[in-house]
């Protein structure tokens, strides 16, 4: 009687929200339902449903409705996501994808800020600014194509424009915030009478609340985002380094010149996939793009010809490479930062064609062919922020855990690879990479295009595979414990509240408490 009763009251609770949004976007479909609640690494539980608003009304529609019958509510953004962020943790959920709500609701050019829903991706905000000689502070990760302002937001983020401005949450001005039952709560200066969301900082940072929140504390149906003049130069530079040590102190050294818009490295075996890789097609479209993004005509020219002249040996003789982007209003003002970064790197590194920087600058959202590795394989990140004196000592432990490791992975055909990040002027991202032969997943094989699917090769399931990634990835997260690393993706993951300060975790407890008395927001998420 008792499931009878249940399959009655989630019926009832399908019929409702068909009602409210519209039959058409509330997915019941098992295969619809496997699809929204996977990542690129994980799976939980199968949702009641997938359910997609239009707008702020239907998203507070599905709220009210959802708290009346005491399901939980999970919200997803571009799904290019590994830490089980918006996978359900229990099937009494409602997923909410945000693809629907991808508008621009107000661009303030007076003002310098921009309004947009949460659904929108950086590849469009940044278009659409474009447009108008404006960008936003931060402008995305490089899998901005997928990757949606609220996503980012709630898992907070790096890539575009993280040397100058931080992470994603930097650039937040004001949020409007869907709570369980369906009331709107407003941040910053939007939440006083007459006020609009111009401005942040008006006594405690409400806005700062919801960032890297997960959805554990309500769903993010506006964003506000601060503006800048789009740069109309930029400069690239890359250097080569033959050991670890030298490319951290370098980047190091060069973040603390405040000067550096985006930068990255690179260890041998992401070298190794990057020189790899790229087809004729690859390099004709990237000729293309750094032709068009350049100043003028003869800029352009010159930087295809370099580019062309350094071919595929561009990163031959070192096994770690580090590539940065200024950007400025004047030629003479992108050439004085570039004189800064190589000063600050001096003998540290080599400096090598700038090919990877200037593609990137060119072409700067990605397709996601990398959540497959280029093998074919699987694959997932993990990532530790770390203050620059920290990252020697981390990596070296890290160095010796795989060499712990080393025949398992041989023979279960499990491979490594690093990234790294700085960010501002005070720490540095550190990302272990890993793929394994293994099957493709549901979210594989409806993710990425089925020509690009074909190139590769596929493989028999390796549970061995899987589980040695699993038992590796707790090991460096016990090491990132150790060294006092931060993170940002907490999704269900990453041990938010392991070892926080008594005080600091009460607060947090009673703030979830406050705003979602009965756990509904994303249960699991943050640990909470």
């Amino acid at each position: 009687m008792k499931m009878s009763a249940k399959l009655n009251d989630s019926q009832n609770l399908i019929e409702e929200l068909s009602q409210a949004i519209g039959t058409e976007h509330v997915l019941t479909d098992p295969a619809d339902r496997e699809f929204y609640a996977m990542d690129v690494y994980n799976f939980r539980e199968l949702p009641l449903a997938v359910v997609q608003p239009g707008d702020v009304g239907e998203l507070q529609a599905i709220a009210r409705l959802a708290a009346a019958a005491g399901v939980a509510l999970v919200p997803r953004g571009g799904g290019a996501s590994y830490t089980d962020a918006y996978l359900p943790a229990t099937p009494d959920s409602l997923l909410i994808d945000t693809g629907r709500m991808n508008r621009i609701l107000e661009l303030n050019e007076a003002d310098m800020y921009v309004t947009v829903e949460p659904g929108i991706t950086w590849a469009e905000l940044t278009a659409k600014l474009g447009e108008h000689g404006l960008r936003t502070a931060f402008w995305g990760p490089f899998s901005g194509l997928k990757a949606t302002v609220g996503g980012s937001m709630s898992q907070n983020a790096v890539s575009l424009g993280s040397g100058n401005y931080g992470c994603s949450a930097e650039t937040a001005l004001s949020f409007d915030i869907v709570l369980p039952g369906g009331e709107l709560l407003k941040t910053s200066s939007a939440a006083i009478e007459n006020g609009t969301p111009f401005f942040r900082w008006y006594g405690p940072d409400l806005t700062g609340l919801f960032t890297g929140d997960a959805g554990a504390l309500g769903i993010k149906a506006a964003i506000t985002l601060r503006l800048i003049p789009a740069p109309s130069h930029f400069a690239a530079a890359s250097f080569g380094f033959e050991e670890f040590h030298a490319m951290a102190d370098a980047m190091a050294a060069a973040a603390r010149t405040g000067v550096v818009a985006d930068n990255f490295g690179l260890d041998p075996k992401l070298q190794q996939g990057q020189l790899g890789s790229a087809s004729t097609k690859d390099a004709v479209q990237a000729a293309w793009a750094v032709l068009k993004t350049s100043t003028n005509p003869i800029d352009g020219i010159g930087r295809t010809l370099r580019m062309a002249a350094a071919g595929k040996r561009f990163l031959s003789g070192f096994d770690y490479s580090a590539h940065y982007v200024v950007e400025g209003s004047t030629r003479a003002e992108v050439n004085a930062k570039l004189a800064q970064v190589r000063r600050a790197i001096g003998s540290l590194g080599t400096e090598i064609a700038n090919t990877i920087p200037t593609v990137l600058r060119a072409m700067p959202f990605i397709p996601l062919y990398p959540i497959l590795g280029p093998r074919g394989q699987r694959w997932v990140p993990m990532h530790g922020i770390l203050p620059f004196s920290k990252v020697r000592g981390f990596h070296d432990r890290l160095t010796a855990l795989y060499d712990e490791y080393a025949a398992r992975m041989e023979q279960h055909k499990v491979e490594k690879a690093a990234m790294f990040t700085s960010i501002s002027t005070t720490a540095q991202l550190y990302e272990p990479v890993f793929y394994w032969e293994d099957d493709r997943t549901v979210f594989h094989r409806r993710y990425l295009p089925q020509d690009y699917l074909d190139m590769l090769p596929e493989y028999p399931p390796n549970p061995e595979g899987r589980a040695l990634v699993k038992e590796m990835r707790g090991r460096i997260q016990e090491l990132f414990s150790e060294f006092g690393a931060t993170h940002m993706q907490i999704g269900k993951t990453y041990p938010y509240l392991r070892g926080r300060q008594a005080q600091a975790e009460r607060l947090l407890r009673e703030i979830k408490r406050a705003l979602d008395p009965d756990g509904l927001m994303n249960p699991g998420a943050l640990g909470l």
